[in-house]
């Protein structure tokens, strides 16, 4: 009777095993770490698959948080499409793939993709691509497009579906499909806890041994802007030591860059030290966008490394002219971030800034005038430059940009010489429009930065000894005191 009754109860545990099960029990889409996951046991999965073993109809959007799963609210009536079709081994079959492939490279929206998805059955291949592609084309439209056209996404009955198809297949994939399935659904704004990421996230988890370096940097770039959580931070810690195992044999610099900004300032020392030797041994690679790039890692890492900067900084120097505002205002800051202050650099940046002013807007000025600032470098070149450009045109700057202005001349006390007193005007004046709508706070600010400056205007000291300005004062320090934070006398 035993005997019969074992072998009744292996044959029923090997038939429930041998049906896909696809997660939908809430317990599989906890944020739980790692360890608690990875080795379930073999009664376990039997008993979870029999209870999440999903109908025709999907019960819980696969984009849902997780305290909207016990709603258990009906959304969908139709049928899933199951996507794991016959392996394309036919010349019909590949056609038919190649077909498919062509159609998503035309969709234009995301829409358009799940559109697309209703009409055929992806692939496990294909679904990947689709999230890929819907991703991709959001990146080209404008802020006020992207928000219509992610809002007609989720409405979109399609993207359930697909949801539902990669979580359900997700174990057929390839580790790059996989890596680019869990960027493009983060990307595209699917909630970090839904089930549909921690289902994907899971799935690296278990197959992270099996990642290139692609797969690896992919996977380095998703989870550099996370949100932190369990799964989140148990997937870095094994990234951690994944990525040191198989640094020797990186090729490309920037797979490498990515891996290092994911692993962040909470890397090991001596992890850094070894990323360090890494990147010093693949220099001769560098590209210039690979130095910028490498300088801001460095800074997200918070390591610094005086030979990197070094080698980065004289490529920099050397091709000023090819890199953009955005790039070079990012280096700037990551030099202050790392306390690196190289004379060289800074004169050279400083001269291109001047010698090509008349391309630059005011606000891209005043923001290299900033850096230069808080790096204790005085500009010379480009204060004297910029200073005639506000001596022309003084009506042009806002309020913003005359409290930068005076911030910045009167904390680097540059000497304009014959310049000062038409410069010091030309503030005075913009100064003395903004009166009426200035606040005492503002005032106070431009007053001192004149006073610095040697210069005293009779009209701003007028209105900031004024009753009205000081019983602001006297109210702000009275609530500061009663916050504790200076005492009240």
């Amino acid at each position: 009777m035993s005997v019969w009754v074992a072998e009744e109860v292996m044959r029923l545990a090997l038939r429930l095993c041998s049906r896909r099960s696809s997660w939908t029990q809430s317990r599989f889409l906890t944020t739980v770490p790692v360890q608690h996951t990875s080795c379930p046991s073999l009664l376990s999965h039997i008993w979870a698959t029999r209870q999440s073993r999903p109908s025709q109809v999907s019960l819980v959007k696969f984009y849902s948080q997780d305290n909207i799963q016990s709603k258990e609210k009906e959304v969908l009536s139709i049928p899933l499409i199951d996507s794991a079709i016959p392996a394309e081994t036919s010349s019909e079959n590949i056609h038919r793939a190649d077909y498919f492939s062509d159609k998503v490279k035309k969709c234009a929206s995301p829409s358009d993709v799940l559109d697309l998805t209703c009409q055929y059955a992806c692939t496990v291949r294909q679904i990947s691509n689709c999230l890929t592609h819907m991703w991709s084309t959001t990146k080209k439209m404008s802020d006020e497009q992207r928000t219509y056209e992610m809002q007609l996404m989720f409405e979109h009955p399609g993207f359930e579906l697909l949801l539902q198809s990669a979580t359900k297949n997700v174990v057929h994939m390839r580790s790059e499909d996989v890596a680019y399935a869990l960027l493009s659904i983060i990307n595209l704004g699917v909630p970090q806890r839904s089930r549909v990421v921690q289902t994907l996230l899971r799935t690296s988890q278990e197959k992270l041994n099996e990642f290139d370096e692609k797969s690896l940097s992919i996977l380095a770039s998703c989870l550099e802007h996370m949100e932190s959580s369990p799964n989140a931070s148990a997937m870095k810690d094994a990234m951690r030591v994944v990525v040191e195992a198989k640094l020797p044999r990186i090729k490309k610099v920037l797979s490498l860059q990515t891996m290092m900004r994911m692993l962040g300032k909470d890397a090991p020392l001596d992890l850094k030290k070894k990323l360090e030797k890494k990147a010093l041994s693949m220099t001769d690679q560098f590209t210039l966008p690979n130095t910028q790039y490498m300088i801001t890692t460095m800074a997200t890492m918070g390591f610094y490394s005086k030979p990197l900067m070094d080698v980065c900084t004289k490529k920099i120097t050397e091709n000023l002219n090819g890199i953009p505002f955005g790039r070079l205002l990012s280096v700037l800051h990551s030099c202050k971030e790392l306390r690196y202050r190289d004379l060289n650099l800074l004169t050279c940046i400083s001269d291109y800034v001047t010698s090509t002013l008349d391309i630059w807007t005011n606000k891209q000025v005043h923001l290299f005038l900033s850096v230069f600032e808080s790096l204790n470098f005085c500009p010379g070149a480009l204060m004297e430059a910029y200073a005639k450009r506000v001596i022309s045109f003084p009506d042009v700057l806002t309020l913003k940009d005359l409290l930068c202005v005076l911030r910045v001349y009167s904390s680097l006390n540059y000497d304009l010489q014959h310049h000062k007193e038409q410069f010091l005007d030309s503030l005075c004046q913009v100064l003395d429009s903004y009166l009426p709508k200035i606040s005492a706070f503002n005032l106070l600010k431009s007053v001192y930065s004149l006073c610095l400056l040697g210069h005293f205007p009779s009209a701003p000291l007028e209105q900031l000894l004024q009753s009205s300005s000081i019983e602001q004062f006297q109210s702000a320090r009275a609530s500061v005191s009663d916050s504790g934070l200076v005492p009240s006398s």
